[in-house]
Parts: structure tokens; C-alpha cells; sequence
């Protein structure tokens, strides 16, 4: 094995274990063997030694999808777990590593300006895969969010369902007939949701062709057409005000550059006495740039924000912060359900596409959850108002809304919630 690739993973891999074959067939112990945790195993060409050892950070997930790194025992989620759980203090000690980062984020930060353009380009890059490919790992709504589970063995479409329960219980929906923004609505299952349960009018704005196309169609089918609109649209672009205003999702690809373009839109858009809830995936650490793989194959565009991030820019667009709440692993639960979907129909997939495609798919769920688990990554929940006290002063509310809303979902027919 290259000596500067031995020294790297052993650096690494301290707390747990890793064995590693490498290009003449050595094959190498790193860490220590634990009881309770499998060591996975895994096989290196000589190429993959070459690129990971020089880019650790892109080069580890393009092995693993080009077929040069090769899981003998484990899989990609094992060898994640046993190079994450130690990595960061890693950084710290590579003068090298800690030079790449620093690079790619000076580079990330002059790209991403997020204009009216790029948005959309870098939307369809992921929404507008084939619509078959989310059917495959989603739940029946087509959420593709973090889910909300109670209970570790909650199943994925019941802890979605909770998630917009949640969600509409913050957003405070008073009465009948308010109306409601939804800022990057997807496939439109919030939407339906806030229309079915509390009979609100809903706006939805997405710029996926493929997400509005069946958003409208659904709606329709399920008889939703007079109380929710979907409009291929950037929220820049909207020129009304709303009651309320939510956003699920969408705000990871804003771009860094675009809050206080994003904040001030949204004081604008909600009316004086209105709310707006933000779910976002957010960094519970310093501030760093997109992983590389993930800006490079899943979301070009992407930076997941600070909660001071956040708070600066709602503050300095005169927004209230009235609730936050941080859902911690929750997203972590969500992707392990993504990803055991997507493994079951993995020949599914490779139809749709091909094989090197489902391993980069894997690696993305995988490395996803692996970094909610150790890196840091959480999601918040950001409640927003102009005025102090538009909403009640207690949380008791949120609590006594979702029984509500529980309520309302019992007396719908299931598919015409979930669709």
C-alpha cells in the first residue's frame, strides 16, 4: 500500500476497525477490532490507492462507484462508520487536507450565486431524474425530506405523515381559508396536506418540470385542483402575500449568497400578522463547504447553512425568530429507511440506469446518513414572524394543534391525504 495512503487511513481509523487489501494483495489491520461493531473489509486497486490517498474526501465515493474499491465484507455504510467517526480530528492534524477544504471552499463560494439560471439547472440535475427512480425508495407521498419518527421502529410513511402534521401544527393555521405559500413544494404532498386537513389554499412553487408535472396531475386526481396551484416559478419572481408561508427542503440550495435575497423575499411575501416555517438541514458545526461528492453528483449548488447563518439573515430582514426546534437524528432514521428501500430495488434501478449509477446512489444515501450520525448534520425547524406575538406565547399550542390535525386526517379518506 502507498505510504501516504498506510499513514492516512491509520490516522483515520482509530476507535473502530478496517481491513484493507491492497493492489499486490496485502492485506492491511487498521484501528481495533470491537466486540459489538463488524470490521469491514475492504479491496483496493492500485488507481484507487493513488486517487484516494491524494483527494480522500471525492476520490473515497468515485472508487467506490467506478468498481476500483470493493467492499468484501460490509458494505458502504460499514466503511463510512469506520472512517467518520474519527475523520475530523483528522483534518485537523493533515496540513494537506485542511488546504484542499480550504481551496474548495473559496472555490465553491465565487460559483455559487445562484442566479434565476443556475437555480434551475442545478434543480434538474436531482429532481428531474426519471420520476420511477423516487418511487423506489420514497414513501406514497413522495416526501423527500426528514421524516419525523416517535419511535425508532416507526415505518417511514407513518413518520412522514407525522412530519407535515408537525410542520402544519407550527405553521398555526387559525382558520379555514388562509392562504398558503409553499416554497419549493416538491411533489406537492405538503400541499395536499395543508389543504386536506385544514382547508387552506395553497400555492406551490418548484423548478422541476418533473415534480410540477405530477404535483398538478395528482392534485387533480385526488380532487385537490380548487385548493392548491403549482407554478413552475422561482420564489424570486412571486409578487403577492400569503398568510403563511412554508418551505421543506429547499432552502440547502439556496446558496450561501442568496439568504438575505431569501429572507427579505420572504417579509416581503408574508402578510403582517403571518408565519413561515423553515425546515432545513442545517450544520451544528462551523461553518464548511459541500462535501465534494455530493456537490459534484447530487447537489451542485448546495450549502447546508449554520443556525447563526440563519438567524443573522432573518434579523437582518426584520423576521422574528418565535420557535426552533432541531430534529437531530431524525433524518438520520429517514435515510436508513431510504436506503434499505433503495437496496431492495437496487435491479430495479440498475434497469433505469446502470450499475455505477446505483453505487453512486448508495454511497450519496449511505455517506447521508453517516453524516447526520457523526458529522454534525441536523435538521432545524425555524419558525418566523413579523410580529411577536403571532402566535401564542406557550408551545401548548403546537401540541393541541397536531391532535387536531390527527383528527382531520382519520376523517379523510387515507389516499387523499397521502395520495
Amino acid at each position: 500500500m502507498l505510504g501516504i495512503l498506510h499513514k492516512l487511513v491509520d490516522d483515520v481509523v482509530r476507535t473502530q476497525a478496517l481491513r484493507v487489501t491492497d493492489a499486490h494483495g496485502k492485506t492491511h489491520l487498521f484501528g481495533t477490532e470491537r466486540s459489538d461493531i463488524p470490521t469491514p473489509h475492504v479491496r483496493v486497486n492500485a488507481r484507487a490507492e493513488r486517487n484516494i490517498a491524494l483527494d480522500p474526501s471525492l476520490k473515497l465515493a468515485e472508487a467506490y462507484m467506478d468498481g476500483d474499491l470493493e467492499m468484501l465484507e460490509g458494505d458502504i455504510y460499514d466503511l463510512l462508520r469506520a472512517v467518520l467517526s474519527d475523520v475530523a480530528r483528522v483534518e485537523e492534524m493533515h496540513p494537506r487536507l485542511n488546504a484542499l477544504l480550504r481551496a474548495r471552499g473559496a472555490m465553491y463560494r465565487m460559483l455559487d450565486r445562484n442566479g434565476l439560471t443556475r437555480a434551475r439547472q442545478n434543480v434538474a440535475h436531482h429532481y428531474d431524474l426519471s420520476t420511477e427512480l423516487y418511487e423506489l425508495f420514497l414513501d406514497e407521498d413522495r416526501q423527500y425530506s426528514c421524516a419525523y419518527f416517535p419511535t425508532s421502529d416507526t415505518d417511514l410513511d407513518t413518520a412522514q405523515t407525522l412530519k407535515k402534521r408537525h410542520i402544519a401544527a407550527k405553521m398555526h393555521l387559525s382558520r379555514e381559508g388562509l392562504e398558503v405559500l409553499d416554497i419549493g413544494c416538491g411533489w406537492g404532498g405538503m400541499a395536499r396536506y395543508l389543504a386536506g386537513t385544514a382547508g387552506a389554499r395553497v400555492k406551490g412553487v418548484t423548478l422541476s418540470t418533473e415534480q410540477h408535472a405530477y404535483a398538478t396531475a395528482r392534485s387533480a386526481e385526488l380532487g385537490y385542483g380548487d385548493r392548491t396551484e403549482y407554478e413552475l416559478q422561482d420564489y424570486r419572481s412571486l409578487q403577492r402575500d400569503f398568510d403563511r408561508i412554508v418551505s421543506v427542503g429547499m432552502f440547502e440550495h439556496v446558496g450561501k449568497s442568496q439568504y438575505d435575497t431569501f429572507f427579505n423575499k420572504v417579509a416581503e411575501l408574508l402578510r403582517p400578522d403571518g408565519v413561515m416555517l423553515l425546515h432545513t438541514i442545517g450544520n451544528a458545526g462551523p461553518p464548511a463547504p459541500t462535501a465534494p461528492f455530493i456537490r459534484k453528483y447530487i447537489f451542485p449548488g448546495g450549502y447546508i447553512p449554520t443556525l447563526d447563518q440563519i438567524a443573522a439573515a432573518a434579523q437582518r430582514a426584520g423576521l422574528y425568530m418565535t420557535d426552533v426546534e432541531n430534529l437531530r437524528l431524525h433524518y438520520a432514521m429517514t435515510l436508513r429507511n431510504w436506503r434499505q428501500r433503495f437496496l431492495a430495488r437496487w435491479d430495479d434501478a440498475a434497469r433505469l440506469y446502470d450499475e455505477r449509477f446505483c453505487r453512486m446512489w448508495d454511497f450519496y444515501l449511505a455517506a447521508s446518513e453517516a453524516a447526520f450520525r457523526w458529522r454534525g448534520q441536523v435538521v432545524y425547524q425555524v419558525q418566523l414572524t413579523h410580529q411577536r406575538d403571532a402566535v401564542p406565547l406557550t408551545r401548548d399550542y403546537i401540541a393541541q394543534a397536531e391532535a387536531r390535525l390527527a383528527e382531520a386526517e382519520e376523517r379523510l379518506e387515507p389516499q387523499r391525504i397521502t395520495g
